[in-house]
């Protein structure tokens, strides 16, 4: 059963995934790769791969800190507010991160003989963030196949969904989600201004469940 790779970085989507998949999961990683907010996303990482009894590794990428351009990577004063929605929310990309870390999780996957790497992309990811979008998950499922010996294969079971959806499906498999974060600016408390935490408040709220996120607005 054991027999796939996780790309998990400590937020809701990620977390919902580790849990409803966990009897596939061989192992997790999370990428530390100079973001504003991977201090406070990898330790919840950690927490539930412990709960779980999943081994769980940080692989660090600090090049991309070095040299990409993304408001994600030049501190909290950069992050913009608003709404995904919005164009000013693009400057939180990092160019082609997902395609990076899924190439690394391929190879790990198949230094371990496993099957599939999975990530936990969505709906609301489309807008503005091009590694997230259906046909990108297509073309690197084709690109991971043929390019290992036993061909591994790409699995990103929420593409189609909300974030409200996932939610929904954390609330049946018992999640806290105050036991993940999202906030782009990784200060002590969730920020509730930038495009994350908007997402988060909308989509909790629109699955019924009790927000107990610490927001400082």
């Amino acid at each position: 059963m054991k027999d796939s790779v996780l790309i998990l970085s400590g937020g809701m989507d990620s977390v919902t995934l580790l849990y409803d998949e966990h009897e596939r999961i061989a192992l997790a990683i999370s990428f530390d790769y100079g973001s504003n907010h991977n201090a406070k996303e990898i330790p919840f990482a950690q927490l539930h791969c412990k709960r779980l009894g999943i081994p769980h590794v940080i692989i660090p990428l600090d090049f991309m800190g070095k040299y990409f351009k993304s408001s994600l990577l030049e501190g909290a004063d950069a992050i913009p507010e608003g709404h995904y929605d919005d164009d000013n929310m693009k400057s939180t990309v990092v160019p082609f991160r997902n395609g990076i870390m899924l190439s690394i999780a391929v190879g790990v996957a198949e230094s371990h003989s496993l099957a599939y790497v999975m990530m936990a992309n969505h709906g609301g990811d489309h807008t503005i963030y091009p590694d997230c979008r259906p046909e990108f998950v297509e073309a690197f499922d084709a690109a991971a196949k043929a390019g290992t010996f036993v061909g591994v294969r790409l699995r990103s079971p929420y593409t189609n969904m909300t974030k409200a959806d996932i939610a929904r499906r954390g609330k049946e498999l018992g999640i806290d989600y105050s036991e993940t974060w999202s906030c782009y600016k990784g200060t002590e408390h969730h920020c509730g201004k930038c495009g994350t935490c908007v997402e988060r408040r909308e989509a909790l709220a629109e699955a019924g469940i009790e927000d107990t996120t610490v927001y400082d607005d």
